[in-house]
């Protein structure tokens, strides 16, 4: 996955109103005083308040990278893995979300991997499937935590969820966390790559289910600081103008730039060989991309916010497309 993406500020937020953010951690207070607020804390507090995002909580989606993070390395496979599944199936049943775990083992260059794909469907009256997607795999890498890759589009996903569970829709709806996205070997390499994404739309194809399965969009490195999305050219046109039209009337053309990009390797390739229209959210030119400076540090909970403020506010325009 190469590419080349101009990065644009954009203004800090002036914060009138503290708002205490657990972190997941209880707190008592302090015998000798108050204590200054965590990098963590002070970086949730940096969160728009859900009431100007549709809903969209950012600092619940940045507690729940920070959760990630915790849990260390968690590549494909490993022990950690495993720790980050229990904890997204854990989150997404306290969501009311009824819960699919998809379990396959993938051939790749270390052999016979063990491998899970999690789905959070709900149901409609509508058969058409809208699926939102994340990796949740991390980099075979010693000490990467992959904040930003896969823990940004986990979170937002895990928040989405919170929002979508409990309600009625006009469309059937799928969240998958997706496993194996990242390559065994450092290089990305075909067919190295993407077993989650893989399996899952094979498996649709093998169910029928496929046909069902109206637009993919996916989510992949969605929490830096002054974020570039370009509309990367792998992507289905029409769906990526919903998207960017959205974003465009929310106030957001800063983020979501009117700028192209090239061709992007990702999940959402796997569901544009099979025609089904696809489009990927994602901020590749960051410095610390499949480095160990990826860290909790380099996400910035307004950014969450307006991913996930532009995935809701486009559900009824998409809706409207796919009927």
């Amino acid at each position: 996955m190469v590419t080349h993406i101009r990065r644009i500020g954009f203004g800090a937020m002036v914060v009138a109103v503290l708002v205490v953010v657990s972190c997941g951690h209880e707190s008592s207070p302090a015998a000798d005083g108050p204590k200054a607020a965590s990098p963590a804390l002070a970086s949730a507090i940096n969160a728009p308040s859900a009431e100007t995002t549709g809903g969209f909580d950012g600092a619940r989606a940045y507690k729940h990278v920070e959760q990630l993070v915790a849990i260390g390395p968690h590549p494909a496979g490993s022990d950690g893995i495993r720790r980050a599944q229990a904890y997204i199936v854990e989150q997404l049943k306290s969501s009311g979300c009824s819960v699919e775990e998809q379990d396959f083992h993938a051939s790749t260059p270390i052999g016979s991997v063990a491998m899970k794909n999690i789905l959070a469907k709900i149901p409609s009256a509508n058969p058409n499937i809208i699926l939102y997607a994340s990796h949740y795999d991390t980099k075979r890498i010693d000490n990467f935590v992959g904040a930003d890759d896969a823990g940004s589009s986990t979170g937002v996903l895990l928040e989405l969820a919170r929002i979508l569970c409990p309600r009625k829709n006009a469309q059937t709806i799928w969240l998958a966390f997706l496993d194996g996205e990242e390559a065994f070997n450092f290089t990305w390499a075909d067919p190295d790559h993407t077993y989650g994404s893989r399996e899952l739309a094979a498996s649709l194809a093998l169910s029928g289910t496929l046909r069902h399965l109206k637009s993919v969009i996916l989510v992949d490195m969605v929490g830096p600081a002054n974020p570039v999305f370009k509309r990367e050219t792998n992507s289905t046109p029409w769906l990526t103008e919903v998207l960017w039209s959205t974003a465009a009337r929310l106030g957001y053309r800063n983020v979501f730039v009117n700028e192209e990009t090239s061709g992007i390797a990702d999940d959402h390739v796997s569901f544009l060989d099979r025609d089904i229209p696809s489009v990927d959210i994602i901020d590749l030119s960051v410095p610390y991309w499949h480095t160990t400076s990826d860290t909790l540090d380099k996400i910035d909970p307004r950014t969450l916010a307006i991913t996930g403020h532009v995935l809701i506010a486009s559900l009824p325009d998409l809706e409207k497309k796919i009927r």
